[in-house]
């Protein structure tokens, strides 16, 4: 009977034979699992990163003037720099921007996608886990010319765990989580981008406003003018000329209206745009005109070295040569042996309802260690082919480096020169004012013809034209020097956020 038993399998037997079995396979595996954990552990194909050495500049090249100052910026005024203006709509339009603008919701769908990568680079770390259920039928003819089937049911867990020997699934995860602080920054820049933007279009909508005032307001005067130099020519005072003069000078002003209105709309249509609403929506219009956002009298820019550690753009551009030193290990990795640990847990039976009774028990347990010999080179030049990414990589921080220099050395010396301009041209816009009354008043008198008064007005008019001009300039070369010093954003929290400063 005992025999039998072993000859047919009894379901104690067997399980017990499993189990010995299964403690002696891990017994012999165990050792040399753990050799490899500890190997894996302390190696890592590839360079190791290190941040590359920049050299900034101590200080800026042009001089600071008007207002600005090396003092270094508060990170939280400089996070929220367009409160520095103390306009009242400003921080509501930029508020609605962040919270609705769709580029900026594209850049958080790109972090939540890298998260999501990294995710899958730390699977690597774990084993592979698979459950696999099945049954077949199988049949075999016989001397007798008959046939005889079997129907066979089975149930089993398949395990593989590829140890991390030479640190592929390291570099990996290394290159993943780099991956995801430059898309971090990404974000942040679209915020610095967008707030920018946002503050722009704002100004250049006020400056339009401001500048159609003063051409009715203009054209008032001038209509003033024409009425006088009819009044005077049919008293017999002054002539034709002095009239149609008159006239078309009025006519020139008037031609400037349409102009500024359909400036003022289409900066209406872009921010309403960035505020993520469709051109011409009703709650995005500014309800009657308003003043031009006056610049702070003192504007702290710290030194190179601040805004360099500031910019997302030059932040991003470094967390991408971090990736891509780590996928040169990545690729290196691919050149050494891959060990890997399997195992299967099987049941097997005639009735799938004896699957969790009396069915036959099978395991495996085995170690690999495959290694390619010779492939033509490809691997070889793959390791190549990501390190002159690495190198172009490398290429592109210093540009980006670069780039963030120029850009806060442009907008320093443009927010200088614009606001020496408007103190020259604020001194003129007296002058021209006091001559333009002066030319009236003798014309009035008879002491002077007609075109002393309109060359006053017409000088008058461009004079103010250019100081609304300058001074929105000002403000927007001073909204292009906090963007330049990366200002708008705010850092993250761990693992959630939107870094949003608005």
């Amino acid at each position: 009977m005992g025999r039998q038993q072993d000859t047919y399998h009894h379901p104690r037997c067997t399980a017990g034979r499993f189990r010995r079995r299964r403690a002696v396979a891990a017994r012999a595996i165990a050792p040399w699992a753990a050799v490899l954990a500890v190997l894996a552990a302390g190696c890592a194909a590839g360079p190791d990163y290190a941040p590359a050495e920049i050299a900034a500049p101590e200080a800026w090249h042009g001089q600071l003037e008007v207002g600005l100052t090396p003092r270094a910026a508060d990170p939280d005024r400089l996070a929220h720099w367009w409160e520095a203006l103390g306009d009242p709509v400003l921080p509501d339009l930029i508020s609605r921007a962040v919270a609705e603008n769709l580029d900026l919701r594209q850049a958080q769908a790109r972090v939540l996608e890298a998260r999501a990568r990294r995710g899958v680079a730390r699977s690597g770390w774990f084993p592979t886990l698979q459950a696999d259920v099945s049954a077949g039928r199988s049949g075999a003819g016989v001397s007798t010319g008959g046939s005889v089937t079997r129907t066979l049911y089975a149930a089993g867990f398949d395990a593989r765990w590829e140890l991390d020997l030479f640190g592929g699934v390291r570099r990996a995860d290394e290159a993943a989580r780099a991956q995801e602080e430059a898309s971090i920054e990404d974000l942040h820049d679209v915020l610095v981008s967008l707030t920018a933007e946002v503050a722009l279009n704002y100004v250049e909508l006020r400056a339009f406003e401001s500048r159609l005032a003063i051409v009715q307001a203009s054209v008032a005067a001038q209509r003033d003018t024409y009425d006088l130099a009819r009044w005077r020519r049919d008293a017999g005072l002054a002539t034709d000329l002095d009239v149609e003069r008159a006239r078309s000078s009025l006519a020139q002003s008037q031609a400037q209206i349409p102009t500024l209105r359909t400036g003022r709309a289409q900066a209406a249509n872009r921010l309403a745009v960035l505020l993520g609403r469709p051109p011409g929506a009703p709650d995005v219009a500014m309800s009657g005109a308003g003043p031009i956002p006056a610049p702070p009298p003192e504007v702290a820019v710290g030194i190179p070295a601040d805004a360099l550690q500031r910019r997302p753009d030059v932040r991003r551009a470094e967390r991408r040569l971090a990736a891509q030193t780590a996928q040169v290990g990545v690729a290196a990795s691919g050149r050494w042996p891959a060990p890997a640990l399997t195992g299967s847990i099987g049941l097997e039976a005639a009735n799938p309802a004896r699957l969790v009774t009396d069915a036959v028990r099978t395991f495996a347990v085995g170690a690999g260690i495959p290694w390619t010999l010779f492939d033509g080179g490809r691997l070889r030049q793959g390791v190549a082919v990501q390190d002159a990414l690495r190198e172009q990589a490398l290429v592109a921080y210093q540009a980006a480096v670069l780039a963030a220099l120029a850009d806060v050395e442009d907008a320093l010396a443009a927010y200088a020169g614009e606001q020496a301009r408007r103190a020259a041209l604020a001194e003129a816009v007296g002058a021209a004012e006091r001559a333009a009354d002066l030319a009236r008043e003798q014309y009035a008198a008879g002491l002077a013809d007609n075109l002393a008064v309109l060359d006053a007005q017409r000088s008058l008019l461009s004079l103010q034209d250019q100081m609304v001009v300058s001074e929105g300039g000002a403000v927007s070369a001073l909204i292009r020097l906090y963007k330049a010093l990366g200002g708008g954003w705010s850092p993250l929290p761990p693992q959630g956020g939107s870094g949003m400063a608005g």
